[in-house]
């Protein structure tokens, strides 16, 4: 499938990504003229082998990095430092592992740091930090030390940090990457009910099925293609190209298009 842009008639753009290119300071080219454009509520994953340029790509979204050339537009706000405080807001970047962003003696001070530092206390503040623990099923757990909590709970609370600003966008960096299966779906069904515009980057091709309608395949800093995710999956030269693989015996099929279970017959009495 040829590379292109999949969107919503009418939809307003909530990310808008124009020729965006990108070096690092050894002079490694990690993005070579990204175009992309996700609609607002729409969820979408970054798939492509270590080293394609995909977590370059999202740390452009929240102004991390700054373009070479090109730009990033969030909700028509331009990243770029006026506007960094806002866009910082607005996209929210929850990394792989929890530890990066958890570093606060209890769950509370954790998901409260971000809200604090916009400037909200006392009643509003806590409204804000219990809210977004109700969101990821963590309110319990507000006044337990993090590292005490399991990887699939600090992957909630970590959630919750960002969600505790008010997010129009989530980006997801592996979220499924050593989670037991309980812990896989609880996330899912947490990432499914929020509505959020959201940005998955990961290597599980099921989990990338299961979250996103829509995926696009980065390589060598290129889109090679972009397009709905059980479509990219089931087209076996695009997945042998870029060094994508799905598991042994899996059978790509949009999530809701199961077809029923088949009836035991074998043991019906005549």
């Amino acid at each position: 499938m040829t590379a292109g842009r999949v969107e919503a008639a009418g939809a307003h753009p909530m990310l808008d990504i124009r020729d965006l290119a990108f070096a690092y300071p050894d002079g490694h080219q990690a993005l070579f003229g990204i175009d992309l454009s996700v609609a607002e509520g729409e969820r979408v994953a970054v798939l492509g082998p270590n080293g394609a340029g995909k977590t370059t790509l999202v740390l452009h979204l929240n102004g991390i990095l700054t373009p070479g050339r090109g730009s990033v537009r969030v909700g028509g706000l331009r990243v770029e430092s006026p506007h960094l405080l806002e866009i910082r807001r607005r996209v929210g970047i929850v990394f792989q592992d929890p530890d990066d962003q958890l570093f606060m003696p209890s769950v509370r001070e954790d998901v409260a740091f971000g809200p604090y530092n916009l400037g909200l206390r006392g009643d509003e503040l806590d409204r804000h930090v219990r809210r977004a623990l109700e969101q990821v099923d963590m309110l319990d757990a507000i006044d337990r030390v993090p590292h005490h909590l399991s990887l699939g709970q600090r992957r909630r609370v970590a959630v919750a940090t960002v969600l505790a600003m008010s997010p129009q966008v989530l980006v997801l960096d592996e979220p499924s990457s050593n989670l037991d299966p309980t812990s896989r779906r609880e996330l899912a069904a947490i990432v499914l009910g929020l509505g959020l515009t959201t940005v998955v980057v990961t290597h599980d091709l099921p989990y990338a099925l299961e979250l996103c309608p829509r995926a696009v395949v980065l390589d060598r800093g290129v889109l090679a293609a972009d397009g709905a995710t059980s479509a990219l999956l089931t087209d076996d030269a695009l997945l042998a190209a870029h060094r994508l693989e799905l598991p042994a015996g899996f059978r790509p099929v949009p999530p809701g298009d199961e077809a029923p279970p088949v009836p035991d017959v074998s043991r019906t009495r005549a």
